[in-house]
């Protein structure tokens, strides 16, 4: 363990986040016969197998390389307050960040904004898992969570990001083709899209079955952009987050007045790093997009919005 150095860890720390031998050689500034000959020596020094290499998959860890990437990644975050506190402002927005968010608003919301977001901070590289369940800050599975629930637990700094609307929407031909939907009571004689009820990962997803009677759901999907694409087909009705689907002309929202949810997102990451300035520069950032586009959030407008 005397042998290990940080500058050898660092070649660890970016095949775990790119999985690939030669993007985190294209990362590092090396070449990647370099990188995979730290990763075979810092295995010989551990006496461990820290990835499984696979062509399709390429590095994947194992369990004691998820272990070893919580502890690097802890070094990682040390330092870079120690930098901080050092240098002051002239190296501190760069470095990485990875942002997690559910499936709807990573892709239409949080994909687009971190484009923006890294066109001003160039030295500052991103990953977005837009993924249809949780993901673990504790494990270090992303930097950034923004979620549905507010966790209940953990060594958090956790905010309100904004509450966001969901509608009945359907399209245009659909409703031209079928009875005519007056009140909600008529909605019943509509077919419907919804969850996979058995893998639904949060209450705050059961909705529908306020709406649309569950013997009406014709089309079933645990990813919400299915379900949006599902409804784009013109065979049924969807309950959409109204930031994805008021921004397709083809989609209009039935009855907004009488079927209208309203949820909210929070955002969270871990107290270790609430004093790492591009973390706070980038939450900061999405905060004020996301108050920017408040009207596309609860179903109002029609386009994202950017500084």
């Amino acid at each position: 363990m005397k042998t290990l150095d940080w500058d050898g860890l660092r070649y660890f720390l970016e095949v775990a986040r790119t999985q690939r031998v030669s993007a985190a050689a294209l990362r590092l500034g090396v070449e990647h016969t370099t990188v995979a000959r730290r990763i075979r020596q810092l295995e010989a020094q551990l006496d461990t197998l820290l990835f499984d290499k696979s062509r399709s998959s390429g590095f994947v860890l194992t369990a004691a390389g998820h272990e070893l990437l919580a502890h690097v990644e802890q070094m990682e975050s040390h330092l870079f307050n120690a930098r901080e506190k050092v240098t002051g402002v002239g190296e501190s927005l760069s470095g990485h960040i990875r942002v997690a968010a559910t499936e709807g608003f990573g892709s239409y919301i949080i994909t687009p904004l971190s484009m923006q977001f890294q066109q001003q901070y160039p030295d500052i590289t991103l990953d977005v898992l837009p993924v249809p369940r949780f993901v673990s800050l504790t494990r270090r599975e992303a930097d950034i969570a923004i979620t549905i629930e507010r966790p209940l637990r953990g060594p958090y700094v956790c905010s309100r990001l904004c509450d966001y609307s969901l509608r009945l929407y359907g399209t245009r031909e659909y409703l031209q083709n079928h009875p005519p939907i007056r009140q909600q009571d008529d909605v019943k004689f509509h077919s419907g899209i919804s969850y996979v009820e058995e893998l639904i990962y949060s209450d705050q997803l059961r909705y529908l079955e306020d709406v649309l009677p569950l013997s009406n759901v014709v089309f079933k999907s645990t990813s919400i952009i299915a379900q949006y694409y599902a409804c784009l087909q013109g065979q049924a009705l969807a309950i959409l987050p109204c930031f994805m689907a008021a921004q397709n002309p083809h989609l209009v929202a039935i009855l907004p007045e009488d079927i209208h949810i309203q949820r909210s997102f929070w955002m969270y990451f871990h107290e270790d790093l609430k004093r790492i300035k591009r973390m706070t520069a980038f939450c900061d950032f999405v905060k004020n997009v996301v108050e920017m586009n408040s009207g596309l959030m609860k179903g109002t407008g029609r386009a994202l919005r950017m500084p």
